[in-house]
C-alpha cells in the first residue's frame, strides 16, 4: 500500500480527513455519543456502559483525545472525560460545511 500524499490535499481536507478516521469505529461513535448525553464521564463507567474491555476502551479514548475531540482530567485513580467544546465547535462546523455545500440536482446521472 502506498504512502497517502497529504501534500496533495489542503489543510482543511486532511484534517477533516483525520476527524473522520477517528470518527470512522463505531466504539468511538459510541463513547462521543455517551459524554454528549451524559456531558462528562468516568472511565469506569464506559466499560459498564459499552462492555468492552478498559484496555480497548482507553485506546479508544486516546485517539479522541488525541485529535482533540473529548479533553480528561484526572482526580486520583480517575479519569473524567468530557466533549471538549471547542473543538467540537470546530468538527460540527467542518462537517456542516461540507453537507451543506451540496446542492440536490434532480438531473444528476
Amino acid at each position: 500500500m502506498g504512502v497517502t500524499r497529504t501534500d496533495l490535499f489542503t489543510e482543511e481536507q486532511n484534517q477533516l480527513a483525520s476527524l473522520a478516521r477517528v470518527l470512522a469505529h463505531p466504539a468511538r461513535i459510541a463513547i462521543v455519543q455517551h459524554l454528549v448525553n451524559a456531558n462528562a464521564c468516568i472511565n469506569s463507567d464506559l466499560v459498564q456502559e459499552l462492555g468492552l474491555a478498559q484496555a480497548t476502551i482507553s485506546q479508544h479514548l486516546r485517539e479522541l483525545k488525541e485529535v482533540g475531540i473529548i479533553q480528561g482530567t484526572i482526580e486520583g485513580v480517575s479519569v473524567s472525560y468530557c466533549i471538549n467544546p471547542e473543538i467540537w465547535n470546530q468538527v460540527k462546523a467542518a462537517f456542516n460545511q461540507l453537507f451543506n455545500s451540496y446542492i440536490d440536482k434532480q438531473n444528476c446521472c
